[in-house]
C-alpha cells in the first residue's frame, strides 16, 4: 500500500513539474513572438513641419503649423518654426489629431496593444482586470514596449448570488472593503462594480474607495435603482443598453429618460455607450456563419474567439430558431440607443467612447471606428463624435488630463492622417503615422503591428493567463 502511495505521490509531483515547465515554455514563446513591440529607439523629440492641426479644444482647423515635440510633450505650435538641430517630419497636406481613447476594452495579449496603435488608439481603459494586466501596465510604464497608455480596472465585484468565472463574488460588506483595499494596493487604477451588488455591499465598497482614493467604474447593479449610481466615487457608468433595461425598464419613457440624462449632466459622471458590442448581436442574428468568415475576425484573440465569441454566437443563433422576432427587437433597441446618445450629447453629458472590444465579435482597434460612426449616425457632428474619444476622457480622468487635445504642454499622443477627420471621420482608421509619448510610429511599423496580430497562435498562452485571473482574483 505504501509503495502504491509513493508511486502516486511521485506521479503527481512529476505531472505538476511537467505542467509548470510547459506553462513557462508557452509563455516564453508568446513573449518572444511579440518582441516586435519592444522599443528600440527611445528618441521623443522632433519637429513636425507644415501640418494642419485638428486641436479638438475647439471645432476648428489650424492650417500649416509647425509642432515642436520635446521629451514626449508638445512644447510649441506656431507657423514656420526653424530649428536646425531637430529631426524634421514633413506634415505637408496632412492632418494632426489627438490620439483616440477606447474607454471600455478587454485586453487579452500584447498583440492587441500593437493593433490598437495601428488604428490610432493611444489610450485604453481595460475593464476586466487580471494579474497579467498589472504586469502589462508595468512594462508599458517602464517604456519597454510600444503600447497605448494603459489603465486597468480591478476584477469585477458583484454580489454573492451573481455567479460567473469572470466575476469576483463579494461575501459581505466587510469583504467588499477588503477587496477594494487589496486591489488598490495591487495597482489597479479603478474598481469595477458589477450587476449583482446589493446596496449595503455597494455602500461599503464606495466608502472604502473614497478612503483609498480610487474611483469606481460601474456596470450598473440591478440590485439598486439606476439613480443610485450617480454618486461619489463613481466616475463613469457603462453601457447605454442598461439605461434601457434598468432605468427605463424597456419602455419608451421620455420623462424618466430626461431625468436620467439630467442626472448625468449635473453630476458630470461619464457615460460609456458601448454601442458596438450590442450591435454585434444584430450582426450575429443577421449574418450567422457569414460573420465568422469576415476578414477582421482574424484579429480577435483565438482563445476568446473559440470560447467567449462562440458562446455569444450559439446563444443568439439558437434564440433565433425559436424566436423569429428577436432580431427585430435587438435592432429596435439599438436604434433606441442611438436616440439616447444624441439626447445625452445635446444635454452636455460627458460621453466616453468605449466599445467592449475583446468581447463577442467587437474587434480590438477596429471597434472604436465603428463606435464613432454610430455616434455620427445618431446625429452627432464629426467634432462631437471625436470629443468622446479625445477631449471628454481627459475631463473625467485626471490621469488623462494631459491628453485629448493638440496644445502646448500636452503629451504627444497624436495621429496623422491624409484627410481632415472633421470632414471624413473614417480617415482615422488608417493613419499615416501614430505618435505615442513622443515616439514616432510610421506606416510600415503600424502595418507590421496589424499583420502580427492577424491569426496569431497564442491560444494556450491566453488560457494560462485567464486561468491565473480566475484563480487569483
Amino acid at each position: 500500500m505504501k509503495k502504491w502511495l509513493k508511486r502516486i505521490g511521485w506521479g503527481l509531483v512529476s505531472t505538476l513539474l511537467l505542467t509548470a515547465i510547459a506553462i513557462v515554455i508557452v509563455l516564453y514563446l508568446d513573449k518572444k513572438r511579440t518582441s516586435y513591440l519592444g522599443i528600440q529607439d527611445t528618441s521623443n523629440s522632433f519637429l513636425i513641419k507644415n501640418v494642419n492641426i485638428v486641436p479638438m479644444a475647439a471645432d476648428t482647423i489650424l492650417y500649416r503649423q509647425d509642432v515642436l515635440v520635446e521629451n514626449g510633450f508638445i512644447s510649441v505650435i506656431t507657423p514656420e518654426l526653424s530649428l536646425g538641430t531637430s529631426k524634421n517630419v514633413d506634415g505637408t497636406g496632412k492632418f494632426l489629431s489627438p490620439g483616440l481613447a477606447d474607454m471600455h476594452v478587454h485586453v487579452w495579449d500584447d498583440y492587441e496593444l500593437g493593433l490598437y496603435l495601428a488604428k490610432g488608439v493611444t489610450s485604453l481603459r481595460n475593464m476586466w482586470g487580471m494579474p497579467f494586466h498589472l504586469r502589462m501596465k508595468e512594462r508599458i510604464n517602464r517604456n519597454e514596449i510600444y503600447a497605448p497608455l494603459f489603465f486597468t480596472a480591478s476584477p469585477k465585484l458583484t454580489g454573492p448570488d451573481d455567479e460567473g468565472i469572470d466575476k469576483k463574488q463579494v461575501k459581505d460588506p466587510k469583504d467588499g472593503r477588503r477587496l477594494v483595499a487589496k486591489y488598490k494596493e495591487q495597482g489597479y487604477d479603478c474598481i469595477k462594480t458589477y450587476a449583482g451588488l446589493p446596496e449595503d455591499f455597494f455602500n461599503a465598497i464606495k466608502s472604502e474607495a473614497v478612503a483609498q482614493n480610487i474611483s469606481l467604474a460601474a456596470h450598473p447593479s440591478f440590485e439598486v435603482p439606476y439613480d443610485y449610481h450617480f454618486s461619489t466615487p463613481i466616475k463613469a457608468i457603462e453601457h447605454t443598453e442598461d439605461i434601457v433595461q434598468q432605468a427605463l425598464k424597456f419602455q419608451d419613457n421620455s420623462l424618466k429618460l430626461k431625468i436620467t440624462i439630467e442626472k448625468y449632466a449635473q453630476t458630470k459622471i461619464g457615460h460609456t455607450p458601448t454601442l458596438t458590442v450590442f450591435h454585434k448581436i444584430s450582426e450575429i442574428i443577421e449574418k450567422e456563419t457569414c460573420l465568422l468568415s469576415e476578414d477582421k475576425i482574424g484579429y480577435i484573440n483565438p482563445a476568446f474567439l473559440a470560447i467567449g465569441s462562440q458562446e455569444d454566437y450559439n446563444r443568439w443563433t439558437s434564440t433565433k430558431e425559436y424566436d423569429s422576432l428577436v432580431g427585430e427587437r435587438i435592432l429596435k433597441q439599438h436604434q433606441q440607443h442611438l436616440k439616447i446618445v444624441k439626447k445625452m450629447n445635446d444635454a452636455g453629458v460627458l460621453l466616453l467612447a468605449g466599445t467592449d472590444s475583446g468581447i463577442s465579435y467587437a474587434v480590438p482597434g477596429f471597434g472604436i471606428h465603428e463606435e464613432l460612426k454610430f455616434y455620427t449616425e445618431a446625429g452627432l457632428s464629426n467634432f462631437e463624435a471625436l470629443k468622446t474619444a479625445t477631449l471628454n476622457p481627459s475631463l473625467v480622468y485626471q490621469s488623462l488630463s494631459r491628453t485629448g487635445t493638440v496644445e502646448a504642454n500636452k503629451l504627444a499622443n497624436l495621429v496623422m492622417t491624409k484627410e481632415n477627420p472633421l470632414v471624413n471621420i473614417g480617415t482615422l482608421e488608417n493613419p499615416e503615422m501614430v505618435i505615442i509619448k513622443g515616439q514616432l510610429l510610421d506606416k510600415d511599423q503600424l502595418k507590421k503591428f496589424s499583420q502580427k496580430a492577424y491569426h496569431r497562435s497564442n491560444y494556450w498562452a491566453t488560457i494560462i493567463r485567464l486561468a491565473e485571473g480566475v484563480l487569483f482574483k
